[in-house]
């Protein structure tokens, strides 16, 4: 049997790599955490860490306010390469918020622990797919602008797992899952097949990541015992104002464990 001083500190390295400030070594350096913890076997330390409230990231991307994003034209000069970008950068935060799932909350069931390791090893995977697509097209993760309004969503529920399970992967990541089909058809326009291929494999992991957000949002209200539906809808009202808007993914959202009352509380708002 394998020691606890031979297997993984699985928190404290999480909390190591979102330190890590060049992109592509943290995509890196997250996937051979993984493959390491498959490999030697984890523990977990449930003493608190001092993660810091901005992960690493590289000089570029510019992070700017979304309304000042230039507008993404479907043309294969730029166009299909900046909404690659965009979709790459997006990866790139799922990255950090994987790891800060893991390194930042404590006294989860080991299984938590688990899903978020899978989920920052599929999102690492994500981001170096784009990233050498991104190069095959000449262009690189840093050279077009890019928001950070998932991070800013890190930082708001950072005192509460069960406020990041429900806003980051339940709201933000699940807003993804609608609107990629709809990429996907742009980038069929501009003849970028490849990416379409590679939003097709995302599209059916990133289900699975908003699903482990949907299992332990709804363990966290069983825990507290809290009715799902209503403290879902009633963090949308105080967080998002009512402007969570369809069109919706609903086989999507199914698949990923939204229910159908959600369903319906969504499409008749």
């Amino acid at each position: 049997m394998t020691k606890p001083s031979e297997t993984i500190a699985l928190r404290l390295e999480a909390q190591a790599v979102l330190a890590v400030s060049n992109a592509e070594q943290k995509a890196l350096q997250t996937r051979d955490l993984a493959a390491r913890c498959r490999e030697q076997g984890y523990h977990l330390s449930h003493q608190p860490l001092a993660v810091a409230d901005h992960p690493g990231r590289p000089d570029k991307p510019e992070l700017v306010a979304p309304k000042e994003l230039p507008r993404r034209r479907n043309n294969r000069d730029t166009g299909h390469a900046s909404l690659i970008h965009a979709i790459c950068h997006i990866e790139f935060n799922a990255i950090n918020l994987a790891l800060d799932a893991i390194a930042r909350f404590t006294n989860m069931p080991d299984q938590y622990y688990a899903d978020w390791l899978q989920v920052a090893d599929e999102e690492a995977r994500h981001f170096q797919t784009l990233s050498a697509h991104l190069h095959s097209s000449g262009f690189a993760y840093g050279d077009f602008p890019a928001h950070n309004g998932l991070w800013e969503m890190a930082l708001k529920t950072h005192h509460d797992p069960l406020l990041r399970m429900a806003l980051v992967p339940r709201v933000l990541e699940a807003r993804g899952l609608d609107v990629t089909p709809k990429m996907m058809e742009k980038l069929r326009q501009s003849g970028d097949l490849g990416a379409v291929d590679i939003l097709e494999i995302i599209l059916q992991e990133e289900i699975g990541h908003v699903a482990i957000g949907t299992r332990w949002f709804n363990y966290l209200c069983d825990q507290r015992q809290l009715d799902p539906l209503n403290t879902f809808t009633a963090l949308l009202e105080t967080h998002f104002h009512g402007a969570i808007r369809g069109p919706f993914h609903l086989e999507a959202r199914e698949q990923a464990g939204f229910t159908e009352a959600e369903l319906t509380w969504l499409t008749n708002r």
